[in-house]
């Protein structure tokens, strides 16, 4: 089926609802949202797109870019979204790598590529071609395809190598959308969803579920994260649900304690992508109150692996919240979830290895890239790279990626593990642990510090919570850590600086 067909339907029997927002002008209902995708739908089709193309998008958020993405649906075609934050070489890579028949483009990217050397079309939304499409004949009703066919062409961060092109699915995004009705929260006609990160990536990908809701979506003006912005929104529309990186939650928390603001309609905020510290989300919740789920997913399983609940991040009364807290949760209803060895065999449980999962919402592989998927998908499993533990009761505790494991003395150093303690004093903003290669020991372990305590306060923290032989060897002092275009911490930066 596809995904096209929610907006389809939802203008038929809503189409007066409240679609698209820029800021709390109101851009579209429903009605309206489906005939300008339609029309695009009916543009891309007079250029000879149809089934099977890839469409790209390298555009900041806003509501034309919904519009563009649900036209390339209609079509038929794929989208192959491109984080606007990327340099253009980076985006025109892209464009090569998935063979991207065009892409639509924000004033300013399309330069931005055309400089680079890419040879792909791009249109720029506010150029003569895209009101052309916005005029063209509309389509009767999304291009019919299979469930299996390619819906969304993911390309990975890539901070340890050229970015790989994930195949995702419409059945994939369909199970996505429905598992989060079940494990995350409920979504009706009188939400919004407000997308303050990147649309390309968690943020947009959540968008087709608040559409098959019949919820408003809501671009903001400044088109990306602005802390003040995002409260006066949550307050005028009073349902908003968005999705945040842990650094946007922390960030967010800081803002609101430093301007006064209590959050007040921020209906519920979703954080995944990378590690949230629970010295953080217990700082967030105490302010905020109880709108926090967190999700654990990748882009080879869209947003899909685990969850922990609002109930679980809120809780203070279960004996062990603390533990729960710091984990990722539980596997969601689609997928099954297991601790296994580097050959996807599962590990009996309490025992430290891989995370593997299986399930619906897992990709059938990278664009053109069979070597790829072979590492990557062992025996049905999909081997995500992280190194976790599962408990009795079935939460997962997320502990690094594979190769950020420090080994010393022959011992496992999880940085996670470390990072979390040192985040425990109140000087420490952020800290980032990485191995340096120890003649005597194979690695030591060292910590990049954001703050003002000393050697001997960390130490002591350290001594105090953690065996020594985790204890930092040494600590470097830096002003900000190296994160990229996702909110990621660059430990390979890290390294080289080391």
């Amino acid at each position: 089926m596809n995904l096209g067909h929610w907006l389809y339907r939802q203008a038929q029997t809503g189409g007066d609802r409240p679609a698209l927002y820029l800021g709390t002008d109101l851009v579209a209902d429903y009605a309206g949202f489906h005939d300008r995708a339609a029309r695009v739908a009916g543009w891309l089709i007079s250029q000879g797109i149809g089934p099977g193309d890839r469409v790209a998008i390298f555009m900041k958020n806003c509501p034309d870019y919904l519009i563009a993405q649900y036209g390339i649906w209609y079509a038929g075609a794929a989208v192959v979204p491109i984080n606007a934050k990327l340099h253009g070489r980076e985006a025109a890579f892209i464009l090569e790598n998935s063979g991207a028949a065009l892409a639509f483009t924000s004033p300013g990217l399309t330069e931005s590529v055309a400089s680079a050397g890419a040879v792909t079309r791009c249109i720029d939304i506010t150029g003569p071609e895209y009101c052309d499409s916005q005029t063209a004949h509309p389509v009767a009703e999304p291009t019919r395809v299979a469930s299996d066919d390619l819906a969304w062409l993911f390309y990975t961060s890539g901070t340890t190598g050229k970015p790989k092109g994930v195949m995702i699915t419409h059945r994939m995004l369909i199970s996505m959308s429905l598992t989060y009705f079940a494990e995350v929260d409920r979504v009706g006609p009188e939400d919004q969803t407000l997308y303050a990160a990147p649309m390309s990536h968690g943020a947009g990908i959540y968008n087709m579920l608040h559409v098959l809701a019949g919820a408003a979506h809501i671009c903001p003006v400044s088109s990306g994260f602005d802390e003040p912005e995002i409260f006066d929104l949550a307050e005028h529309f009073g349902r908003v649900h968005m999705f945040c990186a842990p650094t946007m939650v922390t960030r967010l928390t800081a803002v609101a304690k430093q301007l006064g603001r209590s959050g007040q309609g921020l209906r519920t905020i979703v954080y995944a992508g990378g590690p949230m510290y629970v010295a953080d989300i217990t700082e967030a919740v105490d302010h905020f109150g109880p709108v926090f789920v967190q999700i654990y997913g990748q882009g080879e399983c869209p947003m899909g692996i685990t969850a922990l609940s609002r109930h679980d991040v809120s809780d203070r009364s279960h004996p062990r919240w603390r533990e729960r807290l710091a984990s990722v949760g539980r596997a969601q209803s689609p997928v099954e979830v297991q601790i296994g060895t580097p050959q996807g065999e599962i590990l009996p449980v309490g025992e430290h290895g891989e995370i593997m999962v299986k399930g619906d919402i897992v990709m059938p592989g990278y664009w053109q890239n069979p070597e790829a998927t072979a590492k990557t998908l062992i025996n049905d499993w999909l081997m995500t790279g992280d190194m976790g533990v599962m408990d009795a009761d079935g939460y997962v505790t997320l502990q690094d990626r594979s190769k950020d494991m420090i080994i010393t003395g022959g011992s496992n150093v999880y940085p996670r593990e470390v990072e979390e303690v040192l985040l425990m004093h109140p000087k420490v903003s952020e800290a980032s642990v990485v191995g340096r290669a120890h003649a005597d020991w194979g690695e030591e372990v060292v910590a990049f510090v954001v703050g003002e305590a000393a050697d001997e306060e960390l130490d002591a923290l350290c001594n105090d919570h953690i065996a020594r032989f985790k204890r930092p060897k040494a600590y470097v002092r830096i002003s900000a850590l190296p994160k990229n275009n996702y909110g990621k911490v660059l430990k390979t930066e890290l390294r080289k600086q080391l």
